[in-house]
């Protein structure tokens, strides 16, 4: 596998897909779905030969060597004037053990996703051609070590996603896509303009001995590696160091969604399709504490160790207004949307601990929520699609009509809840260990614990409306699940329930890179204090 490009057909196999889907007729509708199909299932197969070779054993932040399945050259190079010299952007990919699991999430969660839009009528040679076009942006974001690439990736997704939503979605789907893509512009032009500063504050040193300005995520992270002029530098007395990590996080903390930046995501999930809320829920919401946990904090160790209990305040509230509003609801779509704020405040809190048990619990919580929160947007559309309504109160006794579906629905719910046995308990209680386990956030997290009491509140209460009491005769002709619908639900059940049994597997590949974040992160303070920041 050394010489062997995965990382490029994982992540560009889609666009090449997409090509063919916009060559072929538009009355052909059965087989735009089987190719878009088959690319998911190949990018899936892809994935997983890449989690069978991966190497648990290395991990390191900001040690090129310690990354997998690398693949540079260089991509762009434009000759500079003056101080800017030569302009060097690298095509840089690379693995370890914070993107392997989140690779191995968009694939499972995009091949779920293809299914459940094969009822997709309209339009659908350029639903499926913008569904591949996502796929690439998202992949790319978690395998690209170059800041300029992962720029790009993280822009390339935001257009197909508007369109997803604003032509495939529901009755308010214009207003739903301007409010997503303003706020994900917004957050991008901050990321924007910190890489900019990053790049002019870091160099790296050419083949030829000389040195010059980089992208390069892992020579930004490299204390040797700035330069004492660097607006963004450490070693310089008048940066704005400060700034620009607050400008980062939110950029990032838009995509999470944390409060109070969240209030696109309601709108988004209500309108858009089924499968868009799949891959916005299970995927694209990772893209933001994975941007923390690549860039924010392993560049900016410095400022981290300062501002961790903010981000802890942060991730209670996301916890407890997340789960509040969630019960407030009475949309099933929009009650699910906000028990993903909620639930990404499980995410920060772990992230906030800044030690192994907490950062692994919030991987691990990253991967664990995409596949539930998927199997939840899943369900929501299935009982939509038959009945045309998400109004919790207009059902009630759907147990007796349609038994094997709330079966499934029985597993999402619980996991959602944390049910010991299931893969939300163990995440979770990584996430509360390694919260409890540092002194200046343990009283955020003995608060924050009010969120699992109201995440069983909320879902036990809508599990009471929908599936429970008396059937409603309006729906006494309803049929269970149909031969696609297996096929979206069962792999993700054996998911919840494998990693809620035994975690092990995923959390070997963690443990090396988040110990190498950690004590990175923990050392860098020797570093900065001595250069008087």
């Amino acid at each position: 596998m050394e010489n062997f490009p995965i990382l490029t057909l994982i992540t560009f196999l889609p666009i090449l897909g997409m090509i063919i889907v916009l060559f072929l007729p538009k009355d052909q509708p059965v087989i735009i779905r089987s190719l878009s199909l088959l690319v998911s299932g190949i990018q899936l197969i892809l994935s997983a030969v890449l989690l069978m070779n991966y190497n648990y054993n290395l991990g390191g932040i900001n040690d090129p060597a310690s990354f997998q399945f690398v693949e540079k050259f260089r991509w762009i190079e434009i000759e500079g004037f003056s101080w800017i010299g030569t302009i060097k952007i690298d095509y840089f990919l690379g693995v370890d053990g914070l993107s392997t699991p989140m690779v191995l999430l968009t694939a499972i969660v995009t091949f779920i996703a293809t299914l459940s839009s094969w009822n997709i009528d309209k339009s659908v040679k350029g639903y499926f051609a913008m569904f591949l076009l996502l796929n690439t942006g998202m992949m790319g974001v978690f395998v690209a070590l170059d800041f300029f690439l992962f720029y790009v990736f993280w822009e390339v997704m935001l257009l197909p996603m508007y369109f997803l939503i604003g032509i495939w979605g529901g009755p308010r789907r214009e207003y739903a896509a301007i409010k997503f893509f303003i706020y994900t512009l917004l957050g991008s032009i901050f990321i924007l303009l910190v890489m900019i500063g990053l790049y002019f504050s870091s160099m790296e040193t050419l083949a030829d001995g000389t040195r010059a300005f980089t992208f390069n995520m892992l020579e930004m992270m490299n204390s040797d590696n700035y330069t004492q002029t660097g607006i963004l530098s450490p070693l310089n007395p008048n940066n704005l160091r400060f700034l620009a990590y607050v400008a980062l996080f939110v950029g990032f903390a838009i995509k999470i969604p944390m409060f109070p930046f969240h209030t696109w995501l309601p709108d988004a999930h209500v309108e858009a399709p089924t499968a868009i809320s799949v891959i916005l829920a299970g995927v694209l919401l990772k893209m933001g504490t994975y941007g923390i946990l690549r860039i924010s904090f392993p560049v900016f160790p410095d400022i981290t160790q300062h501002l961790h209990w903010w981000i802890a305040v942060f991730g209670m509230i996301n916890i407890i207004y997340g789960a509040f509003c969630a019960m407030a609801q009475k949309d099933f779509k929009r009650l699910i949307a906000y028990s993903s704020v909620s639930h990404m405040g499980f995410v920060m809190l772990g992230m906030a601990s800044l030690n192994t048990l907490g950062v692994t619990g919030a991987i691990l919580q990253m991967f664990n929520h995409g596949t539930i929160t998927a199997m939840l947007f899943l369900i929501v559309g299935v009982v939509y699609d038959r009945t045309h309504t998400r109004d919790l109160d207009a059902f009630g006794g759907l147990g007796k009509q349609m038994p094997i579906y709330t079966g499934f629905v029985t597993v999402a719910f619980f996991a959602a809840i944390g049910l010991p046995g299931l893969s939300g308990f163990i995440s979770e209680a990584l996430v509360f260990l390694g919260a409890f386990g540092k002194d200046t956030i343990r009283i955020i997290a003995i608060v924050s614990t009010l969120g699992i009491l109201l995440g069983a509140g909320y879902m036990l209460w809508a599990l009471q409306r929908v599936f429970l009491g008396p059937l409603n005769e309006k729906w006494s002709s309803l049929k269970d699940l149909e031969p696609r619908e297996y096929l979206m639900f069962i792999p993700l059940t054996i998911i919840i329930i494998f990693l809620g049994v035994y975690p092990s597997p995923m959390l070997k590949f963690m443990n090396a890179s988040v110990n190498a974040m950690v004590k990175f992160i923990a050392d860098a303070q020797a570093f900065y204090g001595s250069a008087g920041f």
